[in-house]
């Protein structure tokens, strides 16, 4: 996971330099939808979501449709690497969701309150080095996507996790799909889009999407929903990384340390709480 969703933010920084953020997000669920469909149906996992609508329309709007539309319209001004290393406060954000919900309260100990401050700090240096000169605006829509991939999971976990995932993904994206065509209709590109465009599309649907969305799904029933979005530790990481190779971005040393502080505070905010004394630790199945 970490790298299936290290790779969407150079794809998508690709892609909308031939198409609007609506028509991407179009394109990119389309795709992803048509191959998902008719496995869903061939499993009879779309029948038991009927009486589940309201949640399902809930998260794929809150999961796809908007952070989606707000990471494309951000990439058309930010770089894919710093875009990534912002979206590496989404397991902050998860913790105080968690901890504030009610249903989902977990405590705040000092190491994890410990761990909020440095992200906090983390992500202040990351937008401090680089908004000198620039709108505030691609960075707030930014955060908010960090906010949708925080809540995102929980809804999953508290509303959908019994329902087949095979049938949440497909039904998910085919909603967002519906939703964004008069949407992007008013934004459709006048020429072909390029060569790269259209790999990059073809890169976000089926990998970054389809196949992402599968194993995502796999990963919260195995760990949970907050756990399950410290993929953020690494998939920044490789963001960066193949911005700096690909596109030839540049990273200084301040948005660095900034994400170290980002990553160590994720670190201390998420990790499990200690056994309380004279109990064993569980031990998982290797298998």
């Amino acid at each position: 996971m970490c790298v299936i969703w290290g790779v969407p933010y150079l794809l998508i920084r690709v892609a909308v330099r031939d198409l609007s953020p609506a028509a991407l997000v179009l394109s990119r669920t389309l795709v992803a939808a048509a191959i998902l469909l008719p496995l869903a149906m061939r499993r009879n996992e779309l029948r038991p979501l009927v009486r589940h609508w309201p949640a399902l329309v809930v998260f794929a709007v809150i999961e796809i449709a908007i952070p989606w539309v707000l990471l494309g319209s951000a990439e058309q001004h930010l770089s894919s690497s710093l875009t990534g290393l912002l979206v590496a406060a989404v397991p902050l954000v998860a913790v105080v969701v968690a901890a504030t919900t009610t249903g989902a309260r977990e405590h705040l100990s000092g190491a994890r309150a410990a761990g909020l401050l440095l992200g906090v700090l983390g992500v202040a240096a990351i937008v401090g080095v680089n908004l000198h000169g620039a709108s505030a605006l691609p960075i707030v829509e930014v955060g908010l996507v960090a906010v949708c991939y925080a809540v995102g999971p929980l809804i999953l976990q508290r509303y959908l996790a019994h329902l087949p995932a095979m049938g949440v993904i497909a039904a998910s994206l085919a909603l967002t799909a519906v939703i964004y065509l008069p949407i992007a209709a008013l934004s459709l590109p006048h020429e072909m889009p390029s060569a790269a465009a259209l790999g990059a599309v073809a890169g976000l649907a089926v990998v970054c999407t389809a196949l992402a969305f599968v194993v995502f799904f796999a990963l919260i029933g195995e760990i949970g929903a907050v756990r399950a979005t410290v993929i953020t530790y690494v998939n920044p990481a490789v963001a960066a990384i193949l911005g700096v190779l690909v596109l030839g971005e540049h990273l200084t040393i301040g948005v660095m340390l900034g994400f170290g502080l980002v990553l160590a505070g994720s670190v201390l905010a998420t990790r499990a709480p200690a056994p309380p004394r004279g109990t064993l630790e569980p031990v998982s199945d290797p298998a």
